[in-house]
């Protein structure tokens, strides 16, 4: 039960994480590993709020990086092999001078093409010779099959940039073989359940299988929404370990970034203005823009919680349903920032604040300064529900930035 006090002592805006939510999502998907064998990675892209990563540290087995930066965060806060914890790293294409940096982190590295593959391979067989512990080499692939929607979030578009295609790969074998590649990987999945997989896995196979008998992992991807409260663990786990026989107990690896901050906390905000322009359009001090670049690429309109002194905590009714209707906007100079369309049955004031849900995944790493305006402070209330202050931002990261 959330606090009235606790939320309006909390500065404002800011990104606040309810560490007893991300402690249940944690221990079902530390479940789901002991059930199916498969080691599950944190995808930094989607989820990296290092800040508290301690739970997240002992039971996930490592992270997932897009380049230099995310693998570094990933060794540092998650660890490497050395703290027996895998450091996955796939980019569309690496350049040289981060690549060799990568090196210093990665356990895995993954290739979107045979041609990156064999420009990079005298560094990493170089690399080596002389490592405690050897880099795996993998390859991504296109099984041609995504059920993703809308297209900008599809890997498997025509024309995608994403995985080598069947006849791609065929092409690529017959020229380089496949001698150092020890691993697969395909993502086509974002936010969906077990039953794409289902779907997903024979295209997967029918393209690439055969050359799975002799590799020693395949990585799933990511998108796989396993904390979703309608998500079917029972039929992935099924899915994972018959994959796993049929191949030899290959290691599989899932690397979700929503299921691990999904719901587990909010963006909170402050109503700064109420203006009318054939309806009421209330201000904020956050911005779809700036803060919730998803509510304008997906786009969608995110669950709202509305927090009153006078009134109290209430939720949204929905668009334009109750009494009390409002369109929330940002206070960036940018026409469209627009949030959406929301009502109450008691008013929203100046002061009032207004709680987005869900808001720690993809939100904080997309983030932007744009306009000038402040980055959210970031903060977390603990399982006891005392929060503390964990980040701050300033002038200065505006100013540093540009």
């Amino acid at each position: 039960m959330r606090d009235c006090s606790t939320l309006f002592s909390l500065p404002c805006p800011a990104y606040v994480l309810e560490e007893e939510k991300l402690n249940t999502n944690l221990t079902l998907l530390d479940s789901i590993q002991k059930q199916s064998g498969a080691k599950i990675l944190l995808a930094l892209k989607g989820y990296a709020f290092w800040r508290k990563f301690e739970n997240l540290r002992r039971i996930l087995s490592g992270s997932t990086a897009s380049g230099l930066y995310e693998a570094r965060l990933g060794y540092e806060e998650i660890g490497g092999a050395k703290a027996s914890k895998e450091v996955c790293v796939f980019s569309p294409a690496y350049k040289p001078h981060e690549f060799a940096q990568i090196l210093h982190y990665a356990t895995h590295i993954i290739f979107n093409s045979f041609a990156q593959w064999q420009t990079f391979k005298p560094m990493i067989e170089s690399h080596n010779k002389d490592a405690q512990f050897p880099i795996e080499v993998g390859l991504r692939v296109n099984p041609l099959y995504s059920e993703v929607e809308p297209p900008i979030y599809n890997p498997c578009v025509a024309g995608s940039r994403l995985g080598i295609t069947p006849q791609a790969f065929e092409e690529g074998v017959k020229m380089y073989g496949l001698k150092g590649i020890s691993g697969l990987h395909f993502h086509t999945h974002c936010e969906q359940d077990s039953s794409v997989l289902a779907r997903t896995l024979p295209y997967f196979e029918k393209y690439f299988g055969a050359y799975l008998h002799d590799k020693s992992w395949v990585n799933f991807g990511g998108g796989h929404h396993i904390t979703r409260a309608d998500y079917d663990c029972s039929l992935l786990i099924n899915l994972l370990t018959s994959f796993k026989q049929k191949y030899h107990d290959i290691a599989i690896f899932l690397e979700p970034g929503e299921a691990v901050g999904w719901q587990v906390g909010f963006l909170i905000g402050e109503v700064v203005d109420i203006v009318h322009n054939e309806l009421d359009i209330a201000i904020l001090d956050v911005s779809a823009s700036a803060h919730m670049p998803d509510c304008l690429e997906m786009p969608y309109r995110p669950a709202l919680t509305k927090l009153s002194k006078k009134y109290g905590l209430e939720s949204d009714k929905g668009a334009n349903v109750a009494k009390y209707a409002y369109r929330l906007g940002g206070a960036t100079c940018l026409a469209g920032d627009i949030i959406g369309d929301y009502s109450f049955d008691t008013p929203l004031c100046v002061g009032d604040r207004v709680i987005f849900e869900d808001m720690l995944h993809y939100t904080i790493v997309k983030n932007t300064t744009f306009n000038g305006i402040p980055l959210p402070a970031l903060c977390a209330i603990d399982t006891q529900g005392k929060w503390q202050l964990l980040k701050s931002f300033d002038y200065a990261d505006y100013k540093q930035r540009n």
